[in-house]
């Protein structure tokens, strides 16, 4: 009789465990929140079901209890917990509650990433002499991406993937306006050579025409339902692009002759995703491209420099409710070349997800075009205050459960909340 019962016991107990639920908790209890992303990403890749519950316990994750999925967020020293489905359907129940701000997502595919970065040159070596945050959380985080370039995006190879992440570049093809710095180091001169090649073999005279055949590629790919995130001097160099097409605004220095002396009165803001009325950075030797970036005479002690996220409607308002979930609502703030965006030179229909309200700027805007969506993030890397040329890579086991660098990761997981239709 005691074999008979504890048999019993055993299958009922067998069948609590397969009828149960994990739980990532994303709140303070969590361990690694960025490698969190990862765990959630891993899963949809198996083409498991797996939920996000927005602004549930600082927007965890929940799927299906299985024995493989507690391994590997032990492997990966995520915090994880299991609970019955009577459990979860209360949390779910809760949830929908029209008095809750919270809302259960059901994310749906992997979404497939990519980079667009030189990565290296002819010879295997870095061609730039930084690194870059978005890539640094991919790597931690271990969720898969490629890469991808200018004769990538020209091919029109974008529409494979589904995210793109806009690594630190200038896209105005002045080089960064690193030339009175660096115009004598060896990184510089060949990054130089190596794109007034690459322009050459595409068709193109001049580095700046090249970049904005790609600025408009990448336009494409955006309003046929693609999802794009940049930072730093990836965000405003790409307005300004679209803004001064068929103008040149680039000195001799960068492209064998002057600039066009009208070139201000001659931009278009109507073409821009997100900034209006800026003044162009004329001077060829200041390191600054316009009056987008609130970097100059910027006034914020770096132990008081953080910026706020906005509360949106979970249940309204999904998508930025998506991309600013975190365990915090106040995340510390941090430079780059393009830091800010003054809120003056900001379209009235951009969504401003994050700012320091007090210095009049914006960290983190979103917006739609056509089907898709675009994110700019201002500064370079969020645990790095002033990241300098030639510095080492942040290490990212130092800072597992960094805000800023989670809102990058809201970005990337972001695409897989809905399966797109795009245009053929």
């Amino acid at each position: 009789m005691k074999k008979l019962i504890l048999f019993v016991v055993l299958i009922l107990g067998a069948y609590q465990i397969q009828a149960a639920y994990m739980i990532v908790p994303m709140d303070e209890k969590q361990k690694n929140h960025l490698k969190a992303y990862g765990i959630a990403y891993w899963i949809l890749e198996k083409e498991v079901e797996a939920f996000w519950l927005l602004n549930y316990r600082g927007g965890s994750f929940a799927f299906k209890h299985n024995v493989l999925f507690e391994d590997e967020c032990i492997t990966r020293g995520v915090s994880y917990e299991v609970i019955p489905d009577a459990k979860y359907n209360k949390i779910v129940a809760d949830i929908a509650s029209p008095e809750e701000n919270k809302d259960v997502i059901k994310l749906e595919v992997a979404p497939k990433v990519a980079v667009y970065t030189p990565d290296v040159n002819h010879k295997g070596e870095e061609v730039q002499p930084w690194d870059d945050a978005v890539t640094l959380v991919l790597t931690y985080a271990e969720i898969p991406y490629e890469i991808v370039y200018d004769s990538e995006v020209l091919d029109g190879k974008l529409a494979m993937y589904d995210w793109l992440h806009l690594h630190h570049e200038d896209f105005t093809g002045q080089y960064g306006k690193f030339y009175r710095s660096y115009s004598s180091q060896p990184w510089y001169k060949e990054n130089v050579k190596r794109m007034e090649a690459l322009a050459a073999e595409n068709g193109f005279k001049k580095v700046s025409q090249l970049k904005l055949a790609v600025v408009k590629k990448i336009r494409e790919y955006i309003g046929a339902g693609g999802f794009m995130f940049a930072m730093c001097s990836a965000t405003d160099t790409y307005d300004i692009a679209l803004a001064a097409e068929g103008t040149d605004i680039c000195s001799e220095m960068y492209d064998g002759d002057g600039q066009d002396p009208s070139a201000q009165s001659k931009l278009n803001y109507s073409k821009t995703f997100c900034f209006k009325d800026f003044d162009l950075v004329r001077n060829p030797l200041e390191y600054e491209y316009s009056s987008i970036d609130h970097n100059k005479g910027r006034k914020v002690d770096m132990k008081l420099d953080y910026f706020t996220l906005f509360d949106f409607s979970a249940k309204w308002d999904p998508v930025p409710t998506m991309l600013t979930q975190c365990h915090t609502r106040t995340v510390k703030g941090f430079m780059g070349q393009t830091t800010a965006f003054r809120k003056r030179h900001i379209k009235s229909e951009v969504l401003v997800l994050g700012e320091n309200k007090p210095a009049k700027e914006a960290r983190y805007v979103h917006g739609k075009y056509g089907m898709g969506t675009w994110t700019f993030y201002g500064g370079h890397d969020p645990e790095d205050y002033r990241h300098y040329v030639h510095d080492p890579p942040t290490d990212l086991n130092l800072h597992p459960n960094s805000p800023g660098y989670r809102l990058i990761l809201n970005n990337v997981l972001f695409p897989a909340a809905k399966k797109k239709k795009r245009k053929t």
